[in-house]
């Protein structure tokens, strides 16, 4: 017990905890966001085979966050009555089937219901994981934690595009079906089976898991009780009434209306710069997500160490701007278009690990199921407006530089209001 107590037994413990959890949720996390996100694969032939404009693909692929944000509150209260393992086994199964059966799509009504289903499926998986991380780790460890699991983002750009761009590819024609078709169903099973897998894997709190002895167990609780103290256990009524959550959910919005905005049309952006083949814009999708995975870590690390979150998440807001702003300006040239949009990948996607340090800090109990799934709900409807609003600017202007301007610009403001906020605390 002694040797725990010291912080180079922490660091061991906490790595063991790591070790457990960390892989299997990554794993899950790339399976979701790629389920989320093919569909701006999918666009590359789809949008012709089902006559969709800009505008009704737009749409489809923004209706997802309709759902997403109707059923993710009650989804991260239900979890924290039934417990994360079941739960999140439960939300698997369901959106990995629902992704797979958009291969039906014939037209835009099914398209839009489908998409609209896919988001009631998974309402509830990533806020009802960055909570189930509040079970087992203290707010000063969190930053890095949450970015080891957020680079799932990341890694599902690396590994989606070369993979997306092959099943496309390689499929097309295949027992009468199109190639968008065999990619929403081959990247949709894998979901089921990691359901099916976390029932049997996952342990719902500390207390529940076998793989630690009594001793460890304690010190882990005991870590977690003493940040309790510091943090605000609100009714629900009032987490719906704090003009805290819903400052932090305006700023969550204006972030992440720069992700999407890269996620459903960074394929459409390196094609519009000269790149035709389909596997080969998913090769070159890999590069931007590749550095965007490891400036995340290496920032949220840093955040952590140095106590500071509010300057971290407003710097990257603003070099993920920069770099949407450069790659519309070299929207002709592929090699700096590829630099610029690996810039704007990188910082928009640091800004989120950092940026969750800050309600989990403040929130417990009820108060955080409520607060973080309200906060991401609300921040995800920029999924809607996002590629809506650039599908719709693309469809009347005939260029997609204005829409991600306007995305730029999001970010900006995102970042002025963390900066403005100077009451959240440094953790």
């Amino acid at each position: 017990m002694n040797a725990i107590n010291d912080d180079a037994g922490l660091d061991a413990l906490y790595g063991r905890v790591s070790r457990r959890l960390l892989p299997f949720l990554f794993l899950c996390y790339v399976a979701a966001y790629l389920d989320r996100v093919n569909v701006g694969f999918a666009k590359l032939q789809m949008q012709a085979d089902l006559a969709l404009s800009d505008t009704v693909y737009g749409i489809g692929a923004g209706i997802f966050f309709i759902g997403y944000f109707v059923f993710e509150v009650p989804s991260n209260l239900v979890m924290e009555k039934v417990g994360a393992r079941r739960w999140i086994a439960r939300i698997m199964v369901s959106w990995g089937l629902v992704s797979a059966a958009t291969m039906f799509a014939t037209g835009p009504v099914s398209f839009y219901v489908l998409r609209f289903l896919l988001g009631v499926a998974e309402a509830g998986f990533f806020p009802g994981v960055v909570l189930y991380l509040t079970y087992w780790y203290p707010a000063h460890r969190r930053a890095r934690i949450v970015a080891l699991f957020m680079s799932g983002v990341a890694v599902a750009g690396v590994v989606g595009g070369p993979l997306s761009g092959a099943i496309m590819a390689a499929f097309a024609g295949q027992a009468g079906l199109h190639g968008w078709q065999w990619l929403f169903l081959l990247e949709g099973l894998p979901s089921v089976a990691l359901g099916i897998w976390t029932l049997f894997y996952l342990d719902d709190n500390i207390r529940a898991a076998r793989w630690l002895d009594d001793a460890s167990k304690a010190v882990l609780e005991r870590e977690l009780s003493a940040e309790a103290a510091t943090k605000r256990h609100l009714p629900l009524r009032q987490v719906f009434a704090s003009g805290t959550v819903w400052l932090l959910a305006l700023m969550y919005f204006l972030f992440v209306m720069g992700l999407y905005g890269v996620s459903f049309w960074l394929p459409q952006l390196l094609k519009n710069s000269g790149v035709r083949d389909v596997f080969h814009i998913g090769l070159l999708t890999a590069i931007p997500y590749g550095v965007a995975a490891v400036v995340m870590v290496l920032a949220a690390r840093h955040s952590d160490r140095s106590g500071e979150r509010r300057w971290h998440t407003a710097i990257a807001g603003f070099a993920g701007a920069a770099g949407l702003v450069a790659a519309t300006a070299w929207a002709d040239d592929t090699v700096l278009a590829l630099a610029a949009l690996s810039v704007a990948t990188a910082g928009i996607l640091t800004t989120f690990p950092i940026f969750w340090s800050l309600p989990t800090a403040l929130l417990g109990g009820t108060a955080a199921a409520a607060g973080i799934a309200l906060i991401n709900s609300v921040g995800n409807l920029a999924g809607f407006a996002s590629p809506y609003l650039v599908g719709a600017l693309r469809d009347a202007t005939g260029s997609t530089a204005v829409g991600i301007s306007v995305l730029a610009a999001s970010l900006v403001l995102g970042g002025l209001l963390v900066l403005a906020r100077g009451r959240l605390p440094a953790t």
